[in-house]
């Protein structure tokens, strides 16, 4: 019997335990929520590209082959490129955001 009551009480110690940490961690990952950045963004008309939100990173453009075909320094807030590369799909990355396209 008491070695009944010992289980009982250790699973309730361990049991009203985790919601307080569980607790405390949503609330750690809440606020690392807020401080993160804005991902740039592409928009791609005809055989250009217009990159927002990216001044100081590099535009990769990469063949599906993954070849590197060539890079441009983003150097203002919003900046418009001329690709001049011949039809076909390419791959555009600006910092963590990736882009298939298709020139034609």
């Amino acid at each position: 019997m008491q070695k009944k009551l010992l289980i009982l009480a250790t699973a309730a110690l361990f049991t009203f335990s985790i919601p307080t940490q569980a607790a405390t961690m949503v609330y750690e990952l809440g606020i690392a929520e807020q401080v993160e950045e804005s991902q740039p963004t592409m928009k791609v008309d005809k055989n250009s590209v217009t990159v927002q939100e990216a001044q100081g990173l590099v535009l990769e453009v990469v063949s599906l082959t993954g070849k590197a075909i060539a890079s441009y320094k983003i150097e203002a807030p919003s900046q418009r490129i001329e690709l001049n590369l011949p039809k076909g799909c390419y791959i555009l990355k600006v910092g963590k955001t990736v882009r298939k396209v298709t020139l034609r």
